[in-house]
C-alpha cells in the first residue's frame, strides 16, 4: 500500500511527538517505516493511536489477568475505530518489592508519564491491580495529560478452609496472629497458605488495592462499575471493552486528565475513602495524584470531613463482607448513591458525563445488606483521624474504625525498637520487657528511613504477649499499615525519625499518651528533656547504597507522607487546596 504521510491530522497519531531529527517529514517516515515491521497496514496508521500499559509482570499475581484485559481493550479500540498499542510500563507487586513497594510506586509513575508522552498516542488505557499501581498510573497521566482513561484488574473471589471464608489480606493477618500465638499449627498454617488467595486479582477485601479503585471510580476516571468486579468474572472483559471503545472517543474529544481530576473530583475520592473504611494508603496516594495536579490536602480539613463521613461499607477489615459481595450489592455505584449529600454531582468524568449523571443512568438499586444507609452505618464516628501534638507536628493518622475501641484513648509506657532489624531481633524475646498495656514504637521505618516506609506500622503483638492471648496494643510508628491490616495502629508519624523527627526522641520507659478524641499525640516528656535530647541526636549512619541511581535520587528528593511522598521536584506550585471546606 503507497504511503500517506499527510493523511492525518497534524500533532495526532503517528504525528505525535515525533523524535528529534530535526527534519519532521524524515521523523515520520522513519517512525512508519519502523512500525510496518509489526505488520501495520497505512490504513491501521492512519486512526487514532490507543496506548494500553501493559502492567503483566511473572511476579505480579494481582496481575494475572492482564493479557486477558489488554485483550479486551483492544477489542473495544478496534469496534471503535482505532489502533490499540501496547507498551510495557513498571509493575509493582507488594510482596514482591524490597524493600517496599512504595518505594518503587514514584518510579512507575515516572515510567508511565515518560512513556505516554514519548510515544505516540492520542489517548491511553491505563491497567492498574495491586496497591501502589493504580495511583502511579495515574500519578503519571496527571502530569502527562494525554487524554486517559483507569481500568483494574479487580479482586480475587474467596478462598475456604474449613467452611470458612478466607480473605487475602486480613485473614492473612488472622490466622498468622493465630500462629504466632499458639491457637494453629505447622501443618494447618501451610494449609490456610494455599487457601488464602485461590484465583488471579487484588486483595479481596477493602485493602489499598480495592480502596484505591473505588475512588478512582468516585474520582470520574474509571467507567462506572469498574472498582468491584471480580478479577475472574466475565464482567471484568466487557468493562475493559467498553474502557477501550470510550479511550477512542475521549481521544477526539482532548478530554485531559486535568479537566476530570479536579478539586471537585478529587474530594469525592476522598469522601469515598471514608464511605469505605479504606486503606489509610490512600490517603498518601490521593494526596500525591493531587499534588501532581497542583492542588495540597489540607489534613484538618480531612479530618473534619471524615467527622461527617460515617462508614458504611460493610467488608473487612471493618466488617465482615468481601469485595464480590460488594459486586453483588452494585458496586462503587451503590456507595456513590448513598453519598449523593456529599459528593460534586457536577465534577465531570471520563464518561463525558458528570457524576450525578451517571448515577442516574445506572440500573435502580436492590435490596442488600453490603451499602448501609446513613442512617444505619457500620461505624459512625469516622473511619479515620487525624492526629498532631508534641509527637507528630507533621500529623498521624489513625484508622479508628478497625482499632480497638477501647484503646483509642490511652496512655502507656513507650517500648521502643529503633529499626526493622531491631524489631525482627527483639519482638519475640522472652525477656523483653514489655505488658499489654504498654505501647510499642517503631523508629527509622518512615519515606527515608528503610526507605519507602514500608507496611511495618502493624507491628507484630510480641509473641510472649501473644501465647497469653493479647490480640492488639497500641503501635505507633512513621511506617505505613496494609489496608487488609486492623488494630490500635498510628502511622505516618511526621517528620519521620530519620529526619530527626520527635519519633526519633522517644526512649525505652517514657510515657505516651494517645487522644484520638482530641486528636492529639504527645511524648509525656519535659521541653528541656525532649531539647536535651534533640542536640544529642545523630542522623542514621549513611548507606553505601543511598549513593547512586534511583535509590539516591529517592532518598534525596522524597517528601514527607502529609505531602504524598512523591518527589519535591514532580509537583508544580500549589494553587488550590482541598478539601475545600
Amino acid at each position: 500500500m503507497a504511503a500517506k504521510p499527510d493523511s492525518m491530522p497534524p500533532g495526532t497519531g503517528m504525528k505525535r511527538g515525533l523524535t528529534a531529527y530535526g527534519d519532521a517529514g524524515f521523523s515520520l517516515f522513519l517512525r512508519k517505516a519502523f512500525i510496518k515491521a509489526m505488520g501495520y497496514s497505512d490504513d491501521a496508521l492512519d486512526r487514532p493511536i490507543i496506548g494500553i500499559t501493559d502492567t503483566f509482570s511473572g511476579y505480579n499475581a494481582c496481575h494475572r489477568n492482564v493479557p486477558d484485559i489488554i485483550e479486551g481493550v483492544k477489542r473495544g479500540v478496534l469496534m471503535a475505530g482505532g489502533l490499540p498499542v501496547q507498551f510495557p510500563v513498571v509493575s509493582l507487586h507488594e510482596s514482591f518489592a524490597h524493600p517496599t513497594s512504595m518505594y518503587l510506586r514514584n518510579l512507575m509513575a515516572m515510567d508511565t508519564e515518560e512513556m505516554v508522552r514519548a510515544q505516540p498516542m492520542d489517548a491511553v488505557v491505563l491497567i492498574g491491580g495491586c496497591d501502589k499501581t493504580v495511583p502511579a498510573l495515574l500519578m503519571g497521566a496527571a502530569s502527562a495529560n494525554v487524554p486517559a482513561v483507569l481500568t483494574v484488574t479487580g479482586p480475587m473471589i474467596t478462598g475456604d478452609h474449613k467452611g470458612e471464608r478466607l480473605g487475602a489480606c486480613t485473614d492473612c493477618r488472622r490466622f498468622w496472629g493465630r500462629y504466632r500465638g499458639g491457637e494453629i499449627d505447622d501443618r494447618e498454617i501451610g494449609e490456610i497458605e494455599e487457601k488464602l488467595c485461590p484465583t488471579a486479582g487484588t486483595c479481596m477485601v477493602m485493602g489499598t488495592a480495592s480502596t484505591m479503585a473505588c475512588c478512582a471510580e468516585a474520582m470520574g476516571m474509571m467507567l462506572p462499575g469498574g472498582a468491584a468486579i471480580p478479577a475472574v468474572m466475565a464482567d471484568r472483559i466487557r468493562h475493559a471493552e467498553a474502557t477501550g471503545a470510550r479511550a477512542v472517543a475521549l481521544a477526539a474529544e482532548g478530554l485531559t486528565p486535568d479537566r476530570v481530576m479536579t478539586p471537585a473530583a478529587l474530594e469525592n475520592a476522598l469522601t469515598m475513602l471514608l464511605a469505605i473504611g479504606g486503606s489509610t494508603n490512600a490517603l498518601i496516594h490521593l494526596t500525591a495524584i493531587a499534588a501532581r495536579l497542583g492542588y495540597e490536602v489540607d489534613l484538618e480539613r480531612f479530618d473534619e470531613m471524615g467527622r461527617r463521613t460515617p462508614v458504611l461499607v460493610d467488608l473487612k477489615p471493618t466488617g465482615k463482607g468481601y469485595m464480590e459481595d460488594l459486586y453483588r450489592a452494585g458496586g462503587a455505584t451503590t456507595i456513590l448513591r448513598q453519598l449523593k449529600p456529599m459528593l460534586a454531582l457536577d465534577a465531570l468524568t471520563v464518561t463525558g458525563r458528570t457524576l450525578g449523571e451517571n448515577l442516574d443512568a445506572a440500573a435502580p438499586d436492590w435490596d442488600q445488606t453490603v451499602v448501609r444507609p446513613f442512617g444505619d452505618p457500620v461505624y459512625a464516628g469516622g473511619a479515620m483521624a487525624i492526629l498532631r501534638g508534641n509527637l507528630a507536628p507533621g500529623g498521624a493518622v489513625v484508622k479508628q474504625c478497625a482499632a480497638s475501641q477501647s484503646l483509642l484513648q490511652h496512655e502507656g509506657r513507650a517500648v521502643v525498637f529503633s529499626s526493622l532489624a531491631d524489631l525482627a531481633e527483639r519482638i519475640d524475646d522472652p525477656d523483653l520487657d514489655v505488658a499489654a498495656e504498654d505501647i510499642l514504637v517503631l523508629q527509622n521505618a518512615g519515606l527515608r528511613g528503610v526507605p519507602g516506609m514500608p507496611e511495618s506500622g502493624y507491628l507484630p503483638i510480641p509473641k510472649k504477649l501473644a501465647l497469653k492471648g493479647v490480640r492488639d496494643m497500641v503501635r505507633i510508628s512513621d511506617a505505613r499499615m496494609s489496608g487488609t491490616a486492623f488494630g490500635t495502629v498510628v502511622l505516618h508519624v511526621s517528620p519521620e525519625s530519620a529526619i530527626g523527627g520527635p519519633l526519633a526522641l522517644v526512649r525505652t520507659g517514657d510515657r505516651i499518651r494517645l487522644d484520638t478524641a482530641g486528636r492529639r499525640l504527645d511524648l509525656l516528656v519535659s521541653d528541656e528533656e525532649l531539647a536535651a535530647r534533640r542536640a544529642a541526636w545523630q542522623p542514621p549512619p549513611p548507606r553505601p547504597e543511598d549513593q547512586r541511581g534511583y535509590r539516591r535520587l529517592y532518598v534525596e528528593q522524597v517528601e514527607q507522607a502529609e505531602h504524598g511522598g512523591d518527589f519535591a521536584f514532580m509537583r508544580p506550585p500549589v494553587r488550590g487546596r482541598i478539601p475545600r471546606t
